[in-house]
C-alpha cells in the first residue's frame, strides 16, 4: 500500500468547497457527494448525512494544516495533522488477492467519513514524512484557494496544478517591465 497515491482523496476534499473546484459545495448535497465519491471504490459503500457533516468538519481541518503548511508553520502544521492522525487512525491490514502477493490495504471497517478521513490524512502524513511539509499548502495566486500537494522529490510548489505558476511568473514579468519602465521614464 502507498499511502501516498490517496493524497487525491485528501486535495478533492480541502478543494470540495464552493468556489475552488465548483461553483457549488461537492458536499453539499447527497447527488453531489454520490458523484464525488462515484471514482472511488475505497470510499463507496452506505453512508449517511452523518458522513457528510463529518467529512464537511473534516474539511475545516485539513484546509487548516494545508494552510498552515502554506504559511511555513511546519511545527504547528505538524501538531495539527498529529491530532487528527490520533482523531482518525489509518488501520492497514494485509491482504491477499488475485494471486498477488501479501500486502497492506486500508481496513474497510468503519463509517465512510472514517475510511475517507483515514485514506486523506494517512496520505498527507506520509508525504509530510517523506518529502516535508514544505510540499503541500494552499495556492500562493491570491484568486485562487486549492489545495495542492507535491509528491515527489523535487522542489516544493508554491501553486497548484492549475496553471497558477505560470500566472504568477506572467503577472511577475508584467510587475517588473512596469517598474523598469517607471525606472527609466523617471531618469
Amino acid at each position: 500500500m502507498d499511502l501516498t497515491s490517496y493524497a487525491e482523496l485528501a486535495l478533492r476534499l480541502v478543494n470540495s468547497a464552493a468556489g475552488i473546484d465548483s461553483e457549488t459545495d461537492q458536499l453539499g448535497t447527497t447527488d453531489a457527494f454520490r458523484a464525488f465519491v462515484a471514482h472511488y471504490p475505497h470510499v463507496r459503500g452506505p453512508w449517511t448525512h452523518h458522513d457528510l457533516d463529518a467529512l464537511r468538519v473534516l474539511r475545516t481541518e485539513l484546509t487548516e494544516v494545508f494552510a498552515t503548511a502554506a504559511q511555513r508553520d511546519h511545527s504547528a502544521a505538524a501538531e495539527l495533522l498529529n491530532a487528527l492522525l490520533i482523531q482518525y487512525p489509518v488501520r492497514p491490514v494485509l491482504v491477499r488477492h488475485d494471486r498477488s502477493r501479501w500486502h497492506l490495504h486500508l481496513d474497510d471497517n468503519g463509517s465512510l467519513a472514517d475510511r475517507y478521513a483515514a485514506a486523506a490524512i494517512g496520505s498527507v502524513a506520509t508525504v509530510a514524512a517523506q518529502y516535508g511539509m514544505s510540499h503541500f499548502g494552499i495556492c500562493a495566486v491570491p484568486d485562487c484557494r486549492a489545495a495542492f500537494i507535491e509528491a515527489s522529490a523535487a522542489r516544493p510548489s508554491r501553486y497548484c496544478a492549475r496553471h497558477c505558476a505560470g500566472k504568477a511568473n506572467v503577472t511577475a514579468l508584467r510587475n517588473h517591465r512596469r517598474s523598469a519602465a517607471g525606472y527609466f521614464a523617471a531618469g
